[in-house]
């Protein structure tokens, strides 16, 4: 019973920061940088929500699988959770960055 709301808080975890992001600067999002110039290969903005909606929930999921496998809150677990926790933040900041500042050099 409990390992299943493990994993489900585990998976859901990588899309709060996502939507907060997304939700902050959906203004900025098609006033901005539908006008940016971008290569002819650029995806439409429509597969992103897609995509990292695959790219979160496999994220989520996996980092609940080596939370798991190490054993839960061990000492083994802090090297590979801390990466990841700090590799989500960063996830986490570009759409501030990138859509709330323009800032391209970030």
């Amino acid at each position: 019973g409990r390992m299943w709301a493990y994993s489900v808080g585990f998976t859901v975890l990588p899309h709060v920061g996502g939507f907060l992001g997304w939700f902050l600067n959906r203004k900025e999002i098609p006033a901005w940088y539908e006008k940016l110039k971008k290569p002819s290969w650029c995806p439409s903005r429509r597969l992103f929500p897609v995509a990292w909606t695959m790219l979160y929930t496999g994220m989520g999921y996996a980092s609940y699988l080596v939370w798991s496998d190490l054993g839960g809150c061990s000492s083994k677990a802090i090297v590979p959770m801390g990466l990841y926790g700090a590799q989500l933040l960063l996830n986490w900041a570009w759409p501030p960055l990138f859509f709330g500042a323009h800032n391209l050099n970030m």
